[in-house]
Order: structure tokens, then sequence, then C-alpha cells
């Protein structure tokens, strides 16, 4: 049986508030090296090599990270690095990504996914990938399910339903019953306990014309735009003149609630979006005081700190469970348990800091 063209679509437009003083407007955290020689969004990249080909790789992103974006992927045709005109959240995106994949090829599939998680079983994500892939071409809109290390409420879930299928490669799937917002700590909980809650990835796989049928049911403004785009070289000129004025609301509000065939491959890889500095410890291990450390850094007597040097040394004297990253214009000096608020800090930043 022939298979479907595999297109992938990389959203890669975020705003690197929570990474400051490393990340900026025109550089958030996918495009730092955070955690290696690689910047988050070359990982993420890379990764889809050997489901989805580097030629059939899309990035999107906003004219403002237009070419630090190009920067960081030059191995990607120019082409494949596309800039929305305006921030009008997932949904928009989504139809984007399945109007260029639908220009190229009627019958494409499409693999839509953030470009900021962390996953170093790269073999078994190829895996799930493909599984994914295998399942859309039935017609079912596929996500992949985390299973949840601990009741996070700062993340989406999925609740699944019946086994469905298995998969050559050793893949589960399930028929997904439901999307649950961000819980708070009680229901989280619950959902660790029930076993068939996961962790909303937002990792999606659809054939192209799936997710036509589901626009044109649900929010007919989007499918208007997948199908007004018959010839790439057209692409310019419908973002121009249309993108803009498309609803600005997310993906699982305007099609994956209300979609009438939707499933869930079950992740046996690890997965971490890397929300904040303090998910760094999980990635650069920390040293016998328990110090997470990358660059010139120093400690006397202190522990459980995060220290990032990007140049000049950082000298921990005494202190615990602070987060210090040192950059050439701006230093952040954080506790561990305000992490979350760094961006708060960017109401108070001069211009040409943020």
């Amino acid at each position: 049986m022939k298979k479907n063209p595999v297109f992938a679509f990389v959203m890669a437009g975020g705003s690197g508030e929570r990474f400051w003083p490393m990340s900026r407007r025109s550089t958030p955290k996918h495009l730092l090296k955070l955690l290696g020689d690689q910047t988050l969004l070359e990982t993420t990249v890379r990764r889809l090599d050997g489901v989805v080909p580097l030629e059939n790789t899309f990035v999107l992103t906003n004219e403002a990270q237009m070419e630090s974006t190009r920067a960081a992927v030059p191995f990607l045709p120019p082409e494949n690095i596309v800039a929305e005109p305006a921030k009008r959240d997932t949904a928009p995106a989504c139809a984007l990504a399945t109007a260029i994949a639908r220009s190229l090829h009627p019958e494409a599939v499409c693999v839509v996914l953030p470009a900021d998680a962390m996953i170093h079983d790269v073999a078994k994500f190829r895996d799930r990938l493909a599984d994914a892939v295998e399942a859309a071409a039935s017609g079912a809109i596929v996500t992949i399910g985390i299973p949840p290390a601990f009741p996070a409420t700062g993340y989406g879930y999925l609740e699944t339903a019946e086994a469905l299928s298995g998969s050559s490669r050793g893949g589960r799937l399930h028929a997904l019953k439901r999307f649950v917002e961000k819980p708070d700590l009680e229901k989280a909980t619950s959902y660790v306990s029930e076993g068939n809650f996961f962790w909303n990835a937002g990792i999606f796989v659809w054939q192209a014309g799936t997710f036509l049928d589901e626009s044109r049911r649900q929010v007919p403004a989007l499918a208007d735009f997948i199908e007004a785009l018959n010839d790439i070289s057209d692409l310019p000129k419908l973002l121009s003149d249309r993108f803009a004025s498309l609803p600005k609301i997310s993906v699982d509000y305007a099609i994956m609630e209300n979609a009438r065939q939707i499933s869930s491959v079950i992740a046996d890889f690890d997965w971490d979006d890397v929300g904040a500095w303090t998910a760094l410890p999980a990635h650069i291990p920390p040293d016998a005081e328990g110090n997470s450390k990358r660059g010139l850094v120093v400690q006397h007597s202190s522990r459980d700190n995060i220290a990032i040097s990007n140049g000049r040394l950082i000298a921990l004297c005494g202190v615990d469970h602070l987060v210090v990253v040192e950059t050439p214009d701006a230093i952040l000096v954080c506790d561990r348990d305000s992490v979350q608020q760094v961006k708060e800090l960017q109401a108070l930043l001069p211009e040409s800091l943020k």
C-alpha cells in the first residue's frame, strides 16, 4: 500500500519570557543552547529525521524571529521557514500547516509539534510518531499522550478510553475520551492515580483532508483559509491578505475537543517541556552539593543552586536554593521557588533588554 507523504510543522514562535535574561523576544527558549551544543529547535527538527524527510520539515515562526530561526536550522531550505504575520494562537498555525501540506500533496499527512520539548530517547520517539502517522491514515486526528510523572498543574491532560490496537513497533493506541484543561492539585493527583490520564504534549498528527473537514464543520474561517492555497507560490500573498483576520483561538478549543474521531498514542519515551529554569537539573546533573552549573561557576558552602554563566565568573558563597544566570548585559538572581515569576520582570525591563 502506498504511503501518504508526511510533512512536519514545528511551531516556534514563543515569547521568551521565562528564560530571561538568556531568552529575548528575538531569541526565545527554543533558539537557545540551554542543554547542549544545539538549540532546542535544531534538536527538535533533527529528532524528526527518519520519520519526516528534512525537505518536508517546516518551521512556523514570526517575523521578529525569522533571521535567528534560519540561523538555528541552516540545513533546512530557506523557504521552509515560514513567518506568521500576526500572533493568532495555535488553531490558525495548524490551519497554515495544513494549507501548506495540502498544496504540496492532496493526501498529505501533517505532524504538528512544539519546538521546545526535550526528548532523549529519540528511537522510541520516532517509533511512536510513526505509529501516530499510521493511525492517522484511518481518518483520525492522533495525539501523543505522555504518562504523568507527577500530578502537574501546569499541563493539560488527555483522558483515554478503550485500547484500539497495537503496532508492529509495539506502540499502544487508545480512543480519546476528552481533553482536560490544566487542573488544580487535587484533580491532578486523582488523574495520576486513575491511570488513564496523560499529559497533553501538543503533538498532533492528521491527514490534511481530515483537518480540513473538521475545520469546515467547526471553524469555517480556518477551512476557507486552507482551501485558498492551491499553489505554494501563493503563500506570501495568502499570509499577507488573510492570516491576521483568522480567529485567535487554540487548536484544542477550536478543533480537538469536538473532533469526531480522535485517538492517542501513549508515549514510552522521556519528555520534558523545559518550562522554567528549574527544569535544567534533570538535564545538567547536579554536583555533590546539589548545584547544577554550566560555564564558569565556582561555589563555597552553597547548595541546591542553578548557575549558568555565559562568560563571566559566577562565584556562589554561602547561598542556597538560588537561580543565577549571567549574560553579557544582565544578571538574574532569584529563588528557585520564584522561577515562574521571572516573566513578571518583563514590565520592569528597558526595551533593549526584553
